[in-house]
């Protein structure tokens, strides 16, 4: 019995969540696990991405924002060697609203698979280390957030300060945190040289777009320097580019009132267009050098009104959001991952649970315990008692049915030198207390005190009465009955706790899955990250049922098995036993002997 339990606290230690990896410092307090996936469960990407930043956006369905700094300031993202610290730019973090869109710098992402990073919160005492400078690589000319405020030009996030040279527009909710609503009036991005072009030289441009209206050519980036130019716009809702007068369009359009992803890439004689991802058209035309102002959002200013006149181009009417452009052709995995990643239901970001880094609730066991509700602790409370005091009968009644057992030997050993002298054992003294314990020694001691007893009320016990051995053997009998009812006692909370355990923790689980589902319910939110936490707590009430009634089985049917060994011991104790008497003490063995001593006085008269 004692192999058993190690066994299954050997076995629990297995079940139970570990942590696989090294705390990474221990001034914070709180972790949670995210994964980048590229496999085909995930984003199903088989390119290898390289050097990427991805947005990690946080909301009350994946992150509690319970034990972080208000500002966000200490969180701190790791890799999977529990030791790089990886760079990040917290775009937005609003703990009360439960929103969260921070861009973090991953160093390698390959293709086909799924890497791990690790987020650290929760020192009060840690210094904001956000920088959009080091987050995004160098190639990154330009990126803009359009995080400001009405009437602020565009901020560049970059290292290179590409700061708008003008406000224009309005901020509404973007796909990303804030956007920029066009009024008519282009942004218009500074002629810095990081800005500069060579003639054929790599260029990529991206934007998440919301077309409010399809009508018309729309213009949505601008350049013009010379005799050369570089447009990106809609035509009738269908994403084209043009260079030079040489124009390609999308095969897929942009829907008005949808936010959808679009780039353009290239290098050399060719650029390639994308919606959401996908390369939708290509031309073979390489873009010509520019040193100028570039403009978003409409046709750049004309130098007089004649010039305006002719310009055949509308201004976008819509939104950007997240505009970037590049110095290199960005390959096209990685504008797919932008375009999967980057929106509401991303597939590339996947997140774990939190971890606390002492105490009980350490692991992906305290993020379960910190999902079960009430109810479910009231039962899950109860099914520990009945574990608790089902392990301690079984300890004990293992206990004690091994010290009948040992004892039972030792006093088969010691009746086996009794031959005729029954009685030979019973005013032992240091034998009865070897003997405390053996079942068989109460059943020897009764059936000899019925034996004395009639001695001392004049019976003669040399002679005993078929009756009188019947007697005896309903004394032993009644003895083994109370042993046996010692031996079964208890054992009844055993077999509840077999039957009951899993019915009651089902209840648990029931009740839980109900509150879930009607908190779902009212939230209106079906997101899995949401639910998936109370159907595991609510499930870990069946699983404690199971855990008290399986353990409780196996020491069961070990404690039967053991009881029906001692019962029949005792029962062929006491046939034995009686036989002996009978053999010795009997009517009819009696009557034998004095048939034989008459014989024998008649055989010696002479005659």
């Amino acid at each position: 019995m004692q192999r058993l339990f190690l066994s299954l606290l050997i076995c629990l230690g297995f079940v139970l969540p570990a942590t696989a990896h090294a705390w990474w410092q221990d001034d914070w307090h709180y972790r949670k696990q995210i994964s980048v996936d590229t496999t085909a469960q995930g984003a199903a990407i088989n390119e290898a991405l390289g050097r990427t930043a991805l947005l990690v956006r946080l909301h009350t369905g994946n992150f509690t924002f319970d034990g972080v700094k208000e500002d966000g300031a200490d969180l701190r993202f790791v890799a999977a060697d529990d030791q790089t610290l990886l760079n990040h730019q917290i775009e937005s973090f609003d703990p009360l609203m439960g929103m969260a869109l921070i861009w973090v710098d991953v160093p390698k992402v390959e293709g086909g698979q799924r890497q791990d990073i690790w987020m650290y919160y929760g020192n009060q005492k840690a210094p904001s280390t956000a920088n959009g400078q080091l987050t995004f690589d160098p190639s990154y000319t330009a990126i803009y957030h359009f995080d400001g405020s009405n009437g602020t030009p565009a901020k560049d996030t970059t290292a290179y300060g590409n700061t708008a040279q003008n406000a224009t527009g309005a901020a509404i909710d973007g796909v990303i945190g804030r956007a920029l609503q066009f009024n008519g009036q282009p942004l218009l991005l500074p002629a810095s040289p990081s800005l500069q072009h060579n003639a054929g030289g790599a260029f990529t441009f991206s934007a998440w777009v919301r077309l409010d209206q399809a009508s018309g050519e729309q213009l949505i980036l601008a350049r013009r320097e010379g005799a050369g130019s570089l447009l990106i716009g809609v035509n009738q809702g269908m994403p084209f580019v043009e260079v030079d007068g040489q124009r390609v369009a999308s095969t897929q359009p942009l829907n008005p009132g949808q936010w959808q992803h679009l780039a353009v890439s290239g290098e050399g004689s060719r650029l390639a267009l994308y919606v959401n991802g996908r390369e939708t058209a290509s031309l073979a035309q390489a873009i010509p050098a520019f040193n100028s102002v570039l403009a978003i959002g409409a046709d750049l200013p004309a130098a007089d009104d004649v010039e305006a006149q002719a310009s055949q181009f509308l201004p976008f009417t819509g939104a950007l959001d997240e505009l970037r452009l590049s110095k290199v052709a960005r390959p096209a995995a990685l504008i797919l991952a932008d375009a999967s990643a980057q929106g509401a239901e991303s597939k590339l970001v996947v997140y774990g649970v939190d971890e606390e880094q002492s105490g009980f609730g350490f692991g992906s066991l305290g993020f379960l315990l910190k999902a079960v509700p009430v109810d479910a602790w009231v039962i899950i409370l109860v099914l520990v008692g009945m574990m608790i005091q089902s392990w301690v009968i079984m300890l004990r009644k293992n206990r004690m049915v091994g010290r009948v057992s040992a004892a039972n030997v030792l006093f088969r050993e010691q009746f086996a030198k009794v031959g005729t002298r029954l009685e030979m054992f019973a005013d032992d003294q240091v034998l009865a207390t070897r003997l405390a314990h053996s079942s068989l020694w109460r059943l020897y001691l009764v059936a000899v005190k019925e034996i004395r007893t009639r001695r001392e009320q004049g019976a003669d016990t040399s002679s005993v009465s078929a009756a009188t051995i019947e007697a005896i053997r309903c004394s032993m009998d009644g003895v083994r009955t109370r042993e046996n009812q010692q031996l079964s006692s208890k054992l009844s909370t055993l077999s509840n706790a077999i039957a009951g355990g899993p019915y009651i923790g089902l209840l648990g689980t029931v009740l839980g899955i109900m509150v879930v589902f009607l908190g779902t319910a009212m939230a209106g939110d079906v997101n899995i990250n949401a639910i998936a936490p109370g159907m595991a707590a609510a499930l870990l009430a069946t699983a404690m049922g199971l855990f008290v009634a399986i353990p409780a089985l196996f020491g069961y049917n070990r404690l039967i098995t053991r009881n029906k060994e001692v019962g029949a011991d005792m029962r062929v104790f006491v046939d034995e036993f009686i036989t002996r008497l009978a053999e010795l003490h009997g009517e009819s063995q009696h009557s034998e002997n004095a048939h034989w001593r008459v014989n024998h006085s008649n055989a010696s008269v002479p005659a």
